[in-house]
Formats: structure tokens, sequence, C-alpha cells
């Protein structure tokens, strides 16, 4: 009888402690607002590069991306889409050492560029 017990507590242990998680759990499936503007990227700036990217720029940062002029020049002259698109390890990714940006942001600023870069 404690053998089945302990098999049935086991059993759930193991089914219940199970999680299940995908990489559609992890895609955020929230649209893209109609049109995107700097006021709705400016938190993904500020959380993601602002620790380098300040004014002034350290940890070797060559430019700040603390304006909308700033992160509009970044996104116009110096390849930003591009550089947070590139996948981790690969030369000139961002953010630097850090995780990829989930995708959803990096469509939100690909949007705020195709909608015109909007204040």
């Amino acid at each position: 009888m404690k053998k089945v017990f302990i098999t049935l507590v086991f059993t759930a242990f193991i089914l219940l402690g199970c999680s299940h998680t995908s990489t559609d759990d992890l895609t955020d499936t929230q649209p893209l607002p109609t049109l995107v503007t700097y006021n709705n990227i400016k938190s993904t700036i500020n959380n993601n590069c602002i620790f380098c990217h300040s004014n002034p720029p350290v940890n070797g940062a060559p430019i700040s991306l603390t304006t909308y002029n700033e992160v509009k020049n970044a996104v116009q002259i110096n390849g930003l889409v591009g550089r947070i698109s590139k996948q981790v390890g690969e030369a000139g990714a961002m953010p630097l050492g850090g995780p990829r940006l989930p995708q959803n942001l990096i469509d939100e600023i690909i949007q705020w560029q195709a909608d015109g870069l909007l204040e």
C-alpha cells in the first residue's frame, strides 16, 4: 500500500511539475498600433539601449539614444534596425552582450520606420 501511495505521489509530482513552453508562448500576439510613433518605441529604447547609449555614451557606445532625433538618426544613418535584427553572436548585434530583443519589439521599431519615424 505504501508503494502505491509513493508511486501516485511521484506520478502526480511529475505530471503537475511539468510545464509547456514553446515559441508560441513567448510571442506577443498583440497587434501593433495602427500608427507607431516615437512614444510607442521609447520604452524599448530606454529599457534596452540607454545603459550604454546614454548622454554621454558609455561602454564604447558610439552614439547617444536619449532623444527622438538621436534615435531617428540611428535608424536613418547608423543602421539601428539592422543591428537589433542580427542574431546573438553576429558582429554588430545589439544589445551588445545581451539577449536579442523579442521580435515583436523589433517589429515595432521597423513599423515606426515604415510609418515615417513620427515623433
